[in-house]
């Protein structure tokens, strides 16, 4: 170990016959070759779902970036980011205009910037391909916790919903398939690199070309390799084996109409959940569906506080015993204070409601509004919103004799909310999607829910008021789902299992690692450039 920062401080051979220390200036081919970068990396998460181009994002910046400035990295990653975030987030105005959706959007890209920079920086170290990968697991660890808790929606690894590098997921977690996508742009782009050098050179000059040709094409086809054995020991497909077994009832009742008001008929949420938990118990009744253990209502499948309107509680009272199974409820309850508070209510139907689960990361400027004033000034919208209180303890809940790891819509984003809850025997996503319409973000959620299924081997049940409510298996693959503003009812049997995966074990662990590495790397490209600056004088 005591080697390893004196071999990061050795610069790597040039691409070109270029005179050290005097980087080429920003051709406007870099700017566009960050425009497609961005772009294809876009193309690849659901909507479009062209998985193998995630890949070209990091490839993009890399070469952009190599052999920089780092205040072109900057201007470079912003591109990037700006390319690929303003497509990507634009679900987030479909109803409230362009403005919170192009803020989200750039602060977003800001930390591309960053990494842009610090790319560029670290760009003349030996081995700067992993440097630049492990910078990308650095950067989104940093854009998934500041500011106001982060938000680190578009991570690479949500990208690979299917493939080799998927299986990742149970060893390194997110943070790890994050890091594979990114390895393979960065090697990508040390190859084409390699390619340009090994054709400009001739003699001794081109032997020596080829060995990091070589490198990179090894790489492109061994991180592959990794994660297509990788598959071999984990679980596969099937929701019933691994433990005892639950039969799980997932509601998707529907909403009067998308948008904001989507809630402006509360008493019809309800009516619409309630209804559907009927039809199900008459199905059961005449033998075409299965007993369920439990139900599975969403996130907002009541907006009337049960505890404080008898209607409503005794709606859900009505379901719950005509089902016969307790219901976890997604309802919205007044208090403490002047706060609301983003509740699952595990409902019983002999004795009501019992434990709850408090929403822990509510949405800023969605869910509770900090410095309502300075905000009110771009948008009158923020007074619709109520402010939530924060929950203090993880969601896993009994219902009927089975643990679940309960989730609240976006929190399935967060890894240490999501790994405070997978020791449940299954996991539960309740969300509810129907203020973004009919756009990618439901199926861009989803694919979160997929990488969580593997990442923990757990089997997730996603309940969705307007949709897309799905049965994920623990090998990601989509059993059952429904289709968006349609109602729907899925009845499983879903094994309660207790093994853990690796990463379940290891935690944040890998991802602390791959952004140790990033950091130590710009710090030896920092010291690298002030030894040089005496001798090339100041860049």
């Amino acid at each position: 170990m005591a080697a390893a920062p004196g071999a990061l401080l050795r610069a790597a051979p040039e691409p070109d016959s270029r005179p050290s220390g005097r980087p080429s200036p920003r051709l406007p081919w870099r700017t566009l070759l960050a425009v497609l970068g961005g772009v294809a990396m876009m193309l690849s998460f659901p909507g479009y779902g062209v998985l193998p181009l995630a890949v070209l994002g990091p490839a993009a910046l890399a070469l952009a970036v190599h052999g920089q400035r780092v205040r072109s990295g900057l201007w470079l990653g912003l591109v990037l980011g700006l390319a690929f975030f303003v497509p990507l987030l634009s679900w987030t105005g479909i109803y409230v205009g362009p403005f919170p959706w192009l803020a989200l959007a750039v602060f977003e890209a800001l930390h591309l910037a960053v990494l842009g920079a610090a790319t560029a920086l670290t760009s003349r170290l030996r081995w700067w391909p992993l440097w630049a990968a492990a910078l990308w697991v650095a950067d989104e660890a940093l854009r998934g916790r500041f500011i106001l808790g982060g938000f680190p929606w578009g991570r690479l690894g949500f990208s690979q919903t299917d493939g080799p590098l998927l299986a990742l997921a149970a060893y390194g977690g997110v943070p790890l398939v994050s890091f594979s996508v990114a390895l393979l742009g960065t090697l990508l782009a040390a190859a084409a690199l390699a390619l340009v050098r090994l054709v400009r050179s001739t003699g001794p000059e081109r032997r020596r070309a080829v060995r990091p040709l070589a490198g990179a094409l090894t790489g492109l086809v061994a991180i592959p390799l990794v994660g297509a054995v990788a598959w071999l020991p984990l679980p596969g497909p099937s929701l019933a084996e691994g433990g005892p077994t639950s039969m799980v009832a997932v509601i998707q009742g529907n909403v009067p109409r998308a948008g904001l008001d989507f809630n402006a008929q509360r008493r019809a949420v309800l009516d619409n959940h309630v209804q559907r938990t009927l039809e199900l118990a008459d199905a059961v009744a005449a033998g075409e569906e299965p007993q369920p253990d439990l139900v599975l209502w969403p996130e907002n499948s009541s907006d009337i506080d049960p505890y404080t309107n008898d209607d409503a509680a005794g709606q859900i009272e009505r379901a719950a015993r005509a089902i016969d199974a307790p219901i976890l409820v997604g309802a919205i309850v007044q208090g403490p204070g002047r706060y609301i508070s983003n509740t699952a209510v595990v409902w019983d139907p002999d004795e009501g409601p019992g434990d709850t689960y408090v929403k822990r990361h509510p949405v800023p400027l969605a869910e509770y509004v900090p410095a309502r004033g300075f905000f009110r000034f771009f948008s009158p919208l923020v007074d619709r919103v109520s402010d939530q209180w924060a929950g203090e303890d993880p969601g896993v809940l009994e219902l009927g004799g089975t643990s679940v790891g309960n989730l609240i819509c976006f929190e399935v984003v967060y890894d240490g909310l999501v790994s405070d809850v997978a020791g449940a025997g299954m996991l539960v996503v309740q969300t509810n999607n129907a203020t973004f319409g009919y756009t990618d973000e439901s199926e861009q959620q989803l694919a979160m829910s997929r990488l969580r299924a593997v990442e923990h081997g757990r089997t997730v049940a996603v309940a969705a008021t307007s949709g897309i409510s799905a049965i994920v298996a623990p090998d990601g693959t989509i059993v059952r789902s429904s289709e968006l503003f349609t109602p729907d009812v899925l009845v499983e049997e879903i094994a309660q299992r207790d093994s853990r995966s690796v990463a379940s074990r290891l935690g944040a662990g890998p991802e602390w690692l791959l952004t140790a590495v990033g950091v130590l790397a710009v710090g030896a490209a920092v010291r690298l450039r002030r030894k040089s600056q005496p001798a090339s004088g100041a860049r």
